[in-house]
């Protein structure tokens, strides 16, 4: 049996392993959202996405079986960036309805920095099957800045939450395809969030 070769510095052990892991997946992620930014869904081919990401393809298909979880992937990133800024600037409005319309236009202005990306995002989202979080995290989030989120919300309030959500949705995908102005989707927000969001 030929002797075994030493792994470099940290590498065998587990949590340089799972760093490298982890970065690789955020690189992947990034190369994907950045050719989505450009090209919509269209332009994530995987192979191309393995390219910029400087990952073999079968690497990629380790981390996402399939293009929609890698769509899904993109989705829970834009969440995460979303969650930290409300984070960072809470929003300050004097009513359940105010907070949670202060983070849904936040939202728009964060994705329409990029139409591209949010058409491809919003489009996937709503016409194709794909398992992703971005529903419930962003109901869950509008419950915490509503005032309603605490740790085992009731079902009502949570698809009340969820319903808002569906509004700036459709919204949103409304304003990309030219339908709507930024000033009539928050004119339509704040109304919608008004009335679900009443009894919070």
């Amino acid at each position: 049996m030929p002797p075994q070769q030493r792994a470099p510095l940290g590498e065998g052990r587990p949590a340089a392993r799972s760093r490298g892991q982890h970065q690789r997946r955020k690189r992947i992620i990034s190369a994907a959202a950045a050719l989505a930014s450009r090209g919509g869904v269209e332009a994530m081919q995987m192979r191309t996405v393995a390219e910029r990401a400087g990952v073999a393809l079968g690497t990629l298909y380790r981390y996402f079986p399939s293009k929609m979880e890698l769509v899904a992937a993109v989705v829970g990133e834009e969440i995460e960036l979303l969650e930290s800024s409300i984070e960072r600037r809470p929003p300050h409005a004097a009513t359940p309805a105010g907070r949670a319309a202060d983070v849904l236009m936040r939202a728009t202005r964060g994705l329409m920095r990029e139409p591209e990306l949010a058409d491809a995002l919003i489009r996937s989202l709503i016409i194709a099957e794909v398992d992703a979080p971005f529903g419930d995290r962003l109901a869950g989030l509008l419950l915490r800045v509503a005032g309603g989120g605490d740790d085992h919300p009731d079902g009502e309030r949570f698809a009340l939450a969820g319903s808002l959500a569906g509004v700036w949705m459709h919204e949103l995908l409304e304003m990309l395809r030219g339908r709507r102005t930024y000033e009539q989707i928050q004119q339509r927000i704040e109304i919608a969030a008004d009335r679900l969001l009443r009894d919070f």
